[in-house]
């Protein structure tokens, strides 16, 4: 008996000490589907640290970052949280983010992209840590290519090349007086334009990124790219394109190439299917891209993980973040065009995927090597007027002149004036 009850009280004992030794890191995120992806490896986590526990909640962008910001507002940041490229440098202004630098330094960064790093490094601190990133790329029709005799593009083709090409590849196919098969498709979305700009050596800001002040650098890349539409006739105007997703002109084969993202490699693969055969290179460097203008060699941006300044258990924090961007992930967990930070499970033949289209994705490991940069301030999805064509702001602004609606010089005054109006407040 008496031993029965020595057993029981050391049993007690035990289950008391695993409690107060027990952690909770809170963890939010902005994509419920991501999170199906990830259960896998935070139980990983948690099973390799006894007594620790993930609180994780997930939710579409929509309702992540109105619901994140009022929990900052009250003081109340979970532990861990999704940040974006497009909204860390206001999260860093607002001092709503855990300087990571001191961890950071302890590491071997070579074995995450630099690039990917860029967009967190303010000042003199780092304020997330990269778990995924993306860039915008130009895709090509090989078969569209191989029929004009053209050779595919590489990373040394210029802008004469590529005009050379948009020619040759703009068909009527059917001899019915309408062009059946476009060179190059674009808008004023921000990844058709600022890859352009950037590839020039251009840029839309101030050096501070408080004004907008595109230089001539940055209207020569806008110049080229409207022209193309209005002047040479090798692109479609946006309002040529109604009712049709952005996304799916050149998959359905209405353009030879395209310039957007590397997450769109998902959805080209399902559209495409086996009609053609396609690829991927970085965008064509324009006349004033040099090794002491071109300050990069794409734009890209990050999704990150960023911590509390107000949590309690920053050392685990820390812990749990490099589990769930390094040796924790697996190569399927970024599949398509979302490249792993890092780098051994993006150098590995799973992520690259070689059998598949494309299949030379280590063009984007080219592009993640080298020197990134964004066009993100504070503010930046209104000044810029995100994603859809007929947005406001510079995207709309820009459609304008594509549709030959508009000068360009015209829309750069309007959305100058009413972007710098959107930063002063």
């Amino acid at each position: 008996m008496f031993q029965r009850i020595v057993i029981t009280f050391t049993f007690f004992i035990f289950l008391t000490l695993q409690s107060l030794n027990a952690q909770t890191i809170r963890y939010m995120m902005w994509d419920p589907s991501q999170l199906e992806v990830e259960k896998a490896t935070i139980a990983k986590f948690e099973s390799s640290n006894p007594g620790v526990k993930i609180e994780v909640s997930a939710m579409p962008p929509k309702e992540y970052w109105p619901r994140i910001s009022a929990l900052a507002a009250a003081g109340d940041l979970p532990d861990v949280f999704a940040m974006s490229s497009g909204y860390i440098q206001s999260w860093h202004a607002d001092g709503q983010l855990h300087n990571l630098k001191a961890y950071a330094n302890k590491l071997d960064m070579s074995k995450w992209f630099s690039g990917a790093m860029d967009v967190a490094r303010l000042g003199n601190g780092l304020y997330a840590f990269p778990q995924n990133w993306v860039a915008p790329v130009m895709y090509f029709n090989k078969d569209a290519f191989d029929e004009a005799g053209i050779q595919y593009p590489d990373s040394n083709w210029t802008w004469n090349d590529f005009l050379t090409a948009a020619v040759a590849l703009t068909k009527d196919k059917d001899n019915d007086g309408r062009i059946d098969q476009y060179g190059f498709w674009a808008y004023g979305r921000y990844a058709h334009i600022e890859p352009w700009v950037f590839r020039n050596g251009g840029s839309l800001l101030n050096p501070n990124r408080t004004k907008i002040t595109p230089d001539f650098r940055a209207v020569e890349a806008m110049k080229f790219l409207t022209d193309l539409a209005n002047l040479h006739k090798v692109a479609a105007k946006p309002q040529d394109m109604e009712g049709i997703r952005q996304q799916d002109v050149f998959p359905m084969g209405m353009s030879a190439m395209w310039v957007d993202g590397s997450w769109n490699i998902a959805n080209v693969r399902k559209i495409t299917k086996d009609k053609f055969r396609w690829g991927i290179s970085q965008i064509p460097k324009g006349p004033n891209a040099n090794s002491s203008t071109a300050k990069a060699k794409g734009y890209a941006w990050a999704d990150m993980l960023a911590v509390s300044p107000n949590t309690k258990n920053a050392d685990l924090a820390w812990k749990f973040i490099m589990f769930m961007t390094g040796s924790g992930r697996t190569a399927k967990d970024f599949l398509g065009g979302k490249v792993p930070a890092y780098r051994p499970i993006a150098d590995s033949n799973a992520w690259l995927e070689r059998d598949s289209q494309p299949s030379n994705k280590e063009v984007l490991l080219e592009i993640g090597s080298g020197t990134t940069t964004t066009s993100f301030t504070p503010k930046w999805s209104k000044w810029r007027g995100y994603a859809a064509s007929k947005s406001g702001g510079m995207n709309g602004e820009l459609d304008e002149v594509f549709n030959g609606r508009q000068s360009l010089r015209q829309a750069i005054d309007n959305f100058v004036e009413y972007g710098n109006k959107v930063l002063s407040k």
